[in-house]
């Protein structure tokens, strides 16, 4: 029997927040990538992986937010926790790898290509090792046709993405391509979910392992949460990507080229040496050397 397939099971609540989450990874990951490009005394390797993660979390926590309002009618959904946890780690270690070959090696066609469909092709595995996660009294298939143009939207996504990491470096700039990576990101997901029928088989079919939606998916995704609101919090109160590039540029030349300054004089008059004569007895009188 053809189960009935439902993906919006709380109408535009689930796709509208899974949206939002997909653009605060993907903005807070191009910050932090762009943090790397405004100094070359920053750490580099700190903050690209805190880019990777960032963008890595908001996919995965799209794909779970999203995935609470997906049900089957005839069947309930459990889902196994250690597959959803290695799909979280998949999302991190792939956009990780695309984010450090063009963070480290540039932004040419050949390592852009080649870090976007690697990347794209992480965060569809991604996608459909958490879908492998989901367990329910029947069969799920794909239609390949859909599937094949779910994995190139996930890779023209992340080749959009990590081309925008390396050139956008202003803030309203990075903000609009966060929305449109956001756009990208959950259409792929939808796109890769109209792909899904599911045979339910007959009878209860038994039981097995696994939580509900509810129990398993919510506390999971308190973590990645939690993650990229201390993220924001560290793009927000860093200097150089709050003041700009040129106005954190003059505040520390400003800094390294002031003279020091010690608070016990600031209140004091200044002095006036005078210079003292050579003590050389021709000077003694303004009339020359005495007799």
């Amino acid at each position: 029997m053809e189960g009935t397939v439902d993906g919006f099971r709380y109408g535009a609540v689930t796709p509208v927040a899974a949206y939002l989450m997909a653009c605060l990874g993907g903005a807070l990951g191009l910050r932090c990538i762009v943090r790397t490009l405004l100094s070359t005394q920053s750490w580099k390797a700190g903050w690209l992986a805190l880019g990777a993660t960032s963008i890595g979390c908001g996919i995965w926590t799209m794909h779970f937010i999203a995935m609470i309002g997906f049900q089957v009618v005839e069947t309930r959904i459990r889902y196994d926790a250690g597959l959803t946890v290695l799909s979280l780690a998949v999302a991190v270690v792939v956009v990780g790898i695309g984010v450090f070959i063009v963070g480290y090696r540039g932004a040419s066609p050949l390592n852009l290509s080649f870090a976007g469909v690697v990347t794209g092709l992480g965060v569809a595995a991604m996608h459909y090792l958490g879908m492998a996660a989901l367990h329910l009294n029947g069969t799920i298939r794909y239609d390949a046709a859909v599937v094949a143009l779910s994995v190139v939207i996930a890779i023209v996504a992340a080749t959009a993405a990590l081309w925008a990491a390396v050139t956008i470096r202003g803030f309203l700039t990075s903000l609009g391509a966060s929305l449109i990576m956001g756009v990208a990101v959950t259409g792929m997901h939808y796109t890769g979910m109209s792909a899904v029928s599911v045979h339910v088989h007959d009878g209860t079919g038994g039981s097995w392992a696994g939580g509900s939606p509810s129990s398993l998916l919510l506390p999971m995704l308190l973590g990645p949460a939690i993650f990229l609101l201390l993220a924001g919090v560290v793009v927000m109160f860093d200097p150089l990507l709050v003041l700009g590039d040129g106005e954190w540029n003059r505040t520390s030349a400003t800094a390294r080229t002031a003279p020091p300054s010690d608070p016990a004089f600031e209140d004091q008059e200044p002095r006036v040496i005078h210079a003292r004569a050579p003590q050389d007895p021709h000077w003694a009188t303004p009339h020359g050397p005495s007799r």
